[in-house]
């Protein structure tokens, strides 16, 4: 009877985990609607191109030697190995529970990890949309995914030494769900290319003005933005790594509500805020609030209060609208503000982990959001530097006038209408 009941708690985290790594999934989708609704028309489907691909070279980067890198066990280096049924029974009667389905399903456990490595690879997309060339950005994945980003994972979420100097774990670092080593990681990257790309023509002007690129399509960005709002669910939700017993489904739960809290916490704090310095409800800053207010929970959905989830999101929604004002005025033109929302209110969601989490420390907190920082933009500036070197990462001035779609696709979006 207790076998049969182990192989059922096996079977629903197994199972949990997988949906999860799903919604992640579908968080691609999320993404690519938000970036095609926040370009200008002549530039969507080559953002869309972008999207998809970055998704395969991600979970082919990743199995190849990503996962190897972060945590010891590639795929394609040593195998996705069968699971032991009486190596699990075994290990589940000796503790007379079950750790979760990543402990004994490998396959199960590097799914759910991909999706998050494309993630962070999707962040960097929208920041250099619009005059980046397709083929540089997709070498770019290829390094960010099969090395830059393993690399500060096995330093976080596996504990290894960082360069065999110090121990994140050890003084109290606590990222739940990737507030810093996904999302901060993926803006550090994104600020790196954006720096040395330079910003659109036309976005700041002579006399130091910042002229508005709007987007071409808002419906399509709210849409994104909801499916990113869902999709997120299984972000912080499958990070709890378990829900066949009663105190981890508590713990599901809670996770749930509190990333739908600060979601609505932070597109209402950044929808007032963009009211009362703009005079009009600006609904890209709506989007960007509720994403701010995800990011910001990510770090530790489980211990707050809903209340609490609710405040934390709606500073992410204040930060992230002040945030990207800011980078405005300092001439780094990120499109779909995408450094604010995963990278200023990333470090803000990690910083404020241990107001609610007492296993973790502010020294800890700074000491890892440094480490991602750095390690990050510093290999990220290297790779892009290369590239730009050797085969350019900008299109021509002419290509960027007529839409990188045509330049770089082939093709248009929308053939029908005007894309000027």
């Amino acid at each position: 009877m207790e076998e049969n009941i182990f192989h059922l708690q096996y079977a629903m985290d197994t199972f949990y985990f997988l949906v999860c790594g799903a919604l992640v999934m579908w968080m691609a989708a999320g993404f690519s609607m938000l970036e095609a609704g926040l370009v200008r028309a002549k530039n969507t489907t080559e953002i869309l191109t972008k999207n998809v691909a970055l998704y395969a070279v991600s979970c082919i980067m990743y199995m190849i030697i990503g996962y190897e890198i972060m945590y010891g066990g590639g795929a394609f280096l040593s195998g996705i190995a069968d699971v032991n049924v009486d190596e699990v029974l075994a290990g589940m009667a000796e503790q007379g529970d079950f750790t979760g389905a990543a402990a004994y399903a490998p396959a199960s456990d590097f799914f759910f990890q991909v999706v998050f490595v494309a993630t962070a690879m999707s962040i960097v997309s929208g920041a250099v949309a619009e005059r980046m060339k397709l083929w540089a950005f997709l070498i770019f994945a290829v390094v960010m995914t099969g090395f830059i980003y393993p690399m500060e994972g096995s330093w976080t979420w596996n504990g290894a030494d960082v360069f065999g100097m110090y121990n994140l774990g050890d003084m109290g670092f606590s990222d739940f769900a990737g507030s810093g080593i996904v999302h901060m990681a993926g803006a550090s990257a994104a600020l790196a290319g954006v720096i040395l790309l330079g910003a659109r023509k036309g976005k700041y002007g002579s006399d130091g003005k910042v002229h508005p690129i709007p987007g071409a399509n808002l419906p399509l960005a709210t849409l994104g933005t909801f499916i990113l709002w869902m999709g997120w669910f299984g972000f912080n939700g499958g990070s709890v790594l378990k829900l066949g017993d009663i105190a981890n489904a508590a713990s599901v739960a809670m996770v749930f509500l509190n990333t739908n809290a600060a979601a609505a916490g932070g597109l209402v704090a950044a929808l007032l805020l963009a009211r009362l310095m703009f005079g009009k409800a600006d609904l890209t800053m709506a989007l960007n609030g509720a994403l701010a207010g995800l990011v910001a929970i990510t770090a530790e959905p489980s211990t707050p209060t809903a209340l609490q989830a609710t405040l934390i999101g709606a500073v992410g929604g204040i930060i992230v609208v002040l945030s990207i004002i800011f980078l405005d005025k300092i001439k780094i033109d990120d499109p779909v503000g995408a450094i604010s929302v995963h990278g200023t209110v990333g470090l803000f969601g990690l910083l404020i982990v241990p107001l609610t989490n007492d296993g973790s420390t502010f020294t800890g907190q700074i000491m890892g959001a440094l480490t991602i920082f750095v390690w990050v933009f510093v290999t990220s500036f290297f790779v892009w530097g290369i590239l730009k070197a050797v085969m350019g990462i900008r299109v021509s001035e002419e290509d960027e006038y007529e839409g990188v779609d045509l330049s770089e696709c082939g093709m248009e979006a929308y053939p029908e209408f005007s894309n000027k």
